[in-house]
This record gives structure tokens, sequence and C-alpha cells, in this order.
């Protein structure tokens, strides 16, 4: 029985040198920057946070292609994302061209850009954590495909 509190006492000293030590000038490592975000940092809205694990992305810089899985914030004291907007706005300015847009709980955006095709999805917002589900995915378009003709 006495040497159960200098055993305790013991046993918090090592557990509190364990610990990590988070004191305020300790400057604090930014975790890596994946390939995925490096490559997609240009093309989708601050504050976005890639899913790596659902995202694929083949080659790098403007021609990239594959798929982007993306959350991104909504905007403070609104019920609203700005990630529409941002595409709408943006994407005209980087080159594409927009086909078609709907709006809604599901919004779709489709845009074209020389020799590739851009489809936007973007979900509700997620009352959860406050931010949409945007699914970016980039294809080449291939021109010498031709619709079957009608008899």
């Amino acid at each position: 029985m006495k040497y159960v509190l200098p055993t305790m006492c013991l046993a918090g000293l090592l557990q509190a040198c364990a610990l990590p030590n988070s004191s305020p000038s300790t400057p604090v490592a930014e975790a890596p920057v994946s390939r995925t975000e490096q490559v997609l940092r240009s093309v989708i809205p601050a504050g976005s946070k890639v899913i790596p694990a659902q995202s694929l992305i083949i080659g790098s810089g403007e021609n990239w292609v594959g798929r982007a899985v993306l959350e991104v914030p909504k905007e403070p004291d609104r019920d609203t994302s700005p990630a529409y907007g941002y595409f709408v706005e943006q994407y005209p300015q980087q080159g594409w061209t927009l086909l078609s847009a709907t709006r809604g709980k599901t919004s779709m955006l489709v845009f074209t850009k020389k020799d590739r095709s851009a489809t936007v999805e973007i979900s509700d917002v997620n009352m959860m954590n406050g931010s949409v589900t945007v699914v970016l995915t980039v294809t080449p378009i291939e021109a010498s495909l031709q619709p079957p003709k009608q008899p």
C-alpha cells in the first residue's frame, strides 16, 4: 500500500512527458499538400478540401483528367456555399465554355475547353459539417467520335 502513491505519481509523470508540447510558441507543421491538391489548387474554390480516397487525378497542370471530390465550406452567416458561383464565374475566365447549367438540391454544370469536358456536380449543403460536396470530373473529348447515323 505504501508504494501505490509513488507508483501513481511516477506513472503520471511519465504520461505527462509523453504528451506533445502544445505551447503557443511551438510552430505547428502544416500537413503536407497532396499531389491532387497541388494539381487542383488553381481550379477549385478557396477553402475547399479534397477527399483523396474518392478522387483520382491523372496527369498534371492544365492537362489533368479524372475525378476530384471536394468539400466546399458554406459562406459565413448564410446557408449557401460559394461553389456554384465560383464555377459559373471563374471557369469562363479560365477558358472554359459553359454548355449547360441546372441549379437545385443537386446542381450540375457542364463546361468544355479545347479537347476536354468538365462536369461539376454540386450537392446541397450538409447540415452536419456546413459544406457541400462537389464532384468535378474532367475527361478528354474525342473529336473523331461521331454519333451513330440514323437509318
